[in-house]
């Protein structure tokens, strides 16, 4: 059984993907958007940190680069 703990970083994770998705695909049809760069930066900064590595094992190159790949496709 997970532990709370296992709980709020799945979330935490989760949530950061959702958005960073959707920063994605909103670049990708308005190139401009200032809001979704800002937003992807801010969650790629999240991946690359201490916090993350500490909620997660997964490589944050890894996982961005698979994001990119889902949303180009």
């Amino acid at each position: 059984m997970m532990d709370a703990f296992e709980k709020l970083a799945n979330a935490i994770i989760l949530q950061a993907v959702k958005d960073y998705r959707f920063a994605l695909k909103r670049l990708a049809k308005y190139p401009r958007n200032d809001s979704a760069r800002y937003t992807k930066g801010e969650i790629e900064r999240f991946f690359h940190s201490g916090y993350f590595t500490t909620l997660t094992s997964l490589d944050p190159e890894m996982l961005i680069k698979k994001l990119h790949e889902e949303v180009v496709r």
